[in-house]
């Protein structure tokens, strides 16, 4: 598990594209055999992908964590990207195909990953926040989902949202998680742009095809930078960071929240006639 500290706004202000990706981006979340974690101090959010192949992968318990086990004081969402795989939970398995979605609660001792096939394997996306109290290990599939549909055609941002762990949802601690598509012909993702003091964000972007990319834009709203993003790579979020992209093509992508709140419409619109 890698450690990403937090950074000031107008230390930000000074960064060049490669401080910019050393501090904001994450590059290889999704490793054949392997699990991946980074743990940022926005939050004390940790995400990372577990992708295992011809055995089960557990969930480390990193010494960083000062824990008894990784859930003693944590909650964890899970969200399948790829094959279909199993999450053994204590003892009890749960079957996930693409875009089902599992939430662990804390005290969960033992967490294994596996596929049902090592040539597609599943390509579990991890997301955890502390918890303060237990709620019960669920699972979610897609349809299951709350859909909510937000943007146009005129804007070139027509998008769907699937909201898994969320107030109205999956019940947690702290921890918001869902996925978004672009529909087809429209590039622009959460924009127009907003920030949300109470919360930081994790963005996977992923089914970014071929040498195609995103263009993640961040920063304060009058002052952004941006970082050219590749399939499976991950971007940390401040709270006083905008966070929106425009891809080469079509692509996807999975959020994930902590914070104070869990309230999707807090948020600070950024105008447009502001972005810079």
């Amino acid at each position: 598990m890698i450690t990403r500290y937090g950074v000031h706004f107008d230390h930000f202000k000074t960064f060049t594209t490669d401080q910019t990706r050393d501090e904001f981006l994450a590059e290889g979340v999704m490793q054949d055999g392997k699990i991946e974690l980074v743990y940022s101090h926005y939050d004390r959010f940790i995400f990372g992908g577990a992708v295992p192949t011809s055995s089960a992968l557990e969930l480390p318990n990193d010494d960083d964590l000062r824990a008894e086990y990784f859930l003693e004081r944590r909650e964890l969402g899970v969200l399948n990207l790829g094959g279909a795989g199993k999450v053994v939970v204590d003892g009890t398995t749960y079957d996930l195909a693409r875009f089902d979605c599992l939430y662990v609660g804390r005290g969960s001792k033992s967490v294994t990953f596996s596929s049902d096939a090592a040539g597609e394997p599943a390509k579990f996306y991890l997301n955890s926040a502390p918890a303060h109290k237990e709620y019960p290990t669920t699972k979610a599939t897609q349809a299951e989902a709350n859909k909510v549909e937000l943007g146009d055609d005129a804007h070139a941002n027509n998008r769907v949202l699937f909201q898994y762990i969320h107030e109205g949802g999956i019940q947690s601690c702290q921890l918001v998680m869902g996925w978004t598509e672009l529909l087809p012909g429209n590039i622009w993702n959460t924009f127009p742009p907003h920030t949300h003091e109470r919360r930081m964000e994790v963005y996977l972007y992923f089914d970014i095809p071929g040498e195609e990319l995103v263009m993640h834009f961040m920063g304060k709203p009058d002052e952004t930078r941006h970082l050219a993003v590749r399939n499976f790579e991950a971007v940390i979020s401040p709270p006083w960071s905008i966070h929106s992209g425009a891809g080469t093509s079509a692509y996807r992508f999975v959020w994930g929240m902590a914070g104070e709140n869990q309230a999707f419409t807090d948020m600070d619109a950024a105008p447009l006639s502001e972005v810079r």
